[in-house]
């Protein structure tokens, strides 16, 4: 199906063909020893993201058929939406979609911030007093928004009183921003595809070794902020126009066809730190308008899209799915995607820490802790989800935590900020795992001594970073408007012109000479407060995950 020629549409529907003749045969059987899944999915003001990431999973059961129907509904199959919005409108939106879905056969629950704040009032005292870190101290009138780590920790919650068999149950997280489907690349561009039975091989998997805790990667849009991908990026949107340049506007558009495929962490401005080599200076911009067209339609679409960068997506170094073999092959991980990872029940002892730090870079610092604690019982497969920023219904009605937008201004302060320190708490634990024991409380001196190494490092880094991004700011503006090219004389495309000066301006705003969060990142007063607070949550790891553990 995978190889080069063959029928891929075709096969794929053998495919899935020959898993519904499986199921039937289970059933048939009356002996079905498989584990049941509880899906939880964190969502906050993004009903369409909510949408796309239902509809995959019903998709997943209609072609795949796990643990079949018993009226209707798949018996094996449990899904829990973890509200987190603020929007009343939002809350009403997801309600719904909750309802259209039980319609169609999903068993969905909807977590609501009353049941959530009722779950955690109901546990001890003290130990929601300890644990208020973890699963938020937000009081009742305010119990929204509390972050994506405290709302998937209160998940777990909803976990335990919704398992039957704790033996035979697997919990799978996932984001809204995810669908349990790869993407392909063909003649046309980019196509989604339910290639992959993530039930039944999870499960395979989860029986045959003695795995905790198994995690997938992600295809489609980087995982990352767009304050780690801002210089490559400008690399790609200049090698644009210099090519544009090049070409007529009204001749036929040239942006199609093979092009390379970017490599694991292309998208990175600091891939080296996480020990990948350097890449390509610039990838293609592969046009996504079909039929006849020419560069001044190419130019629309490309200006058009350039906004959805500070929301995450790449328009040039998207990630595409690698066969790769047996899907039940596992490897050594030191990540925690959080949104593609699945754990038993002993598993759900491994969460995602320090989340009332809201720093970003919260799963890579998570999979270095459990790494050092479990070893191989922490692994990952190659059974990716297509994560996609963007839904089809735009911009308009979009919600990404730290991103706040204007008119035309899109600020990323807040997230560049998180960015930077939520490096530092990754490189330090990194660090402080090899030099500490896990299982233990860390020493402070140990801790200190790390964080100020890291420090060090990252600073100068991330100096060049910003040093590159200025520069290339600059070099894009020429390329643009310095320089007389043919689309500075076609009045139709006024409009787009902007849209790019829209997307400079942004760029220096955030991370130019006098960006706002570069002036945190330099200040020697603000590192040292989040440089206290990130060594009082690694002193703390242990003590709270002593009383975490406690529940299960």
């Amino acid at each position: 199906m995978w190889s080069e020629g063959a029928d891929f549409h075709a096969l794929l529907a053998d495919y899935q063909a020959l898993f519904r003749e499986q199921e039937a045969l289970i059933r048939q059987s009356g002996r079905d020893e498989r584990h049941h899944f509880i899906l939880g999915i964190p969502i906050a003001d993004r009903p369409p993201h909510l949408r796309a990431c239902l509809e995959s999973i019903h998709q997943l059961c209609r072609l795949y058929d796990y643990g079949g129907q018993t009226d209707g509904v798949w018996d094996r199959v449990q899904v829990v939406v973890a509200e987190d919005s603020r929007e009343a409108a939002n809350i009403a939106r997801d309600l719904e979609l909750v309802a259209e879905y039980r319609a169609k056969g999903l068993q969905v629950h909807h977590f609501g911030l009353d049941e959530q704040y009722a779950l955690l009032q109901a546990l001890p005292a003290d130990t929601r007093a300890r644990l208020g870190r973890l699963l938020t101290t937000q009081p009742r009138e305010r119990f929204y928004l509390k972050g994506q780590a405290a709302n998937r920790n209160l998940c777990y919650l909803k976990f335990l009183q919704l398992t039957r068999d704790k033996a035979r149950t697997l919990y799978y997280l996932i984001d809204s921003d995810q669908a349990l489907c790869v993407n392909r690349q063909t003649e046309n561009g980019d196509e989604a595809v339910y290639a992959l039975n993530y039930f039944h091989y999870m499960d395979r998997i989860f029986r045959s070794t003695d795995i905790y805790m198994l995690t997938g990667k992600m295809v489609g849009d980087p995982p990352v902020s767009p304050s780690v991908m801002a210089a490559n990026f400008l690399d790609d949107v200049t090698a644009f126009f210099s090519r544009l340049a090049t070409l007529g506007g009204g001749a036929a558009c040239r942006f199609h066809g093979a092009r390379a495929r970017p490599g694991d962490a292309a998208y990175h401005d600091l891939a080296g730190l996480f020990g990948y080599p350097a890449g390509q200076a610039s990838f293609d911009y592969p046009c996504r308008l079909t039929g006849a067209h020419d560069h001044a339609a190419c130019l629309r679409d490309f200006a058009d899209r350039l906004a959805a960068f500070f929301f995450g997506e790449h328009l040039t170094r998207k990630t595409r799915f690698e066969y790769k073999g047996d899907f039940t092959r596992t490897g050594p991980a030191r990540t925690v995607y959080p949104g593609n990872y699945v754990v038993n029940y002993a598993g759900l002892k491994y969460i995602i820490p320090f989340g009332h730090l809201r720093l970003r870079m919260s799963g890579p610092t998570a999979g270095r802790l459990i790494a050092a604690e479990i070893g191989p019982r922490f692994a990952a497969f190659n059974m990716p989800n297509l994560h996609r920023r963007i839904t089809e219904a735009g911009l308009a009605d979009d919600f990404r935590p730290g991103v706040e937008v204007g008119q035309e201004a899109i600020d990323l302060a807040d997230e560049f900020e998180r960015q930077f320190f939520g490096d530092l708490m990754l490189f330090a634990t990194e660090a402080l795992v090899k030099r500490a024991d896990v299982n233990q409380p860390f020493p402070r001196a140990v801790v200190e001594t790390v964080l100020n190494e890291k420090e060090a490092e990252l600073l100068a880094l991330y100096r060049q970073k910003h040093e590159a991004i200025v520069a290339k700011s600059r070099l894009l503006q020429e390329q643009v408007f310095e320089r007389g090219h043919w689309w500075l004389q076609a009045p139709e495309l006024a409009e787009s012109l902007n849209q790019v000066r829209a997307f400079i301006a942004n760029i220096e705003r955030n991370f130019g000479e006098h960006a706002p969060a570069w002036g945190q990142i330099q200040s020697v007063e603000h590192r040292a407060q989040r440089k206290r607070q990130i060594i009082d949550a690694l002193l703390n790891y242990r003590a709270e995950r002593e009383v975490w553990d406690s529940l299960f």
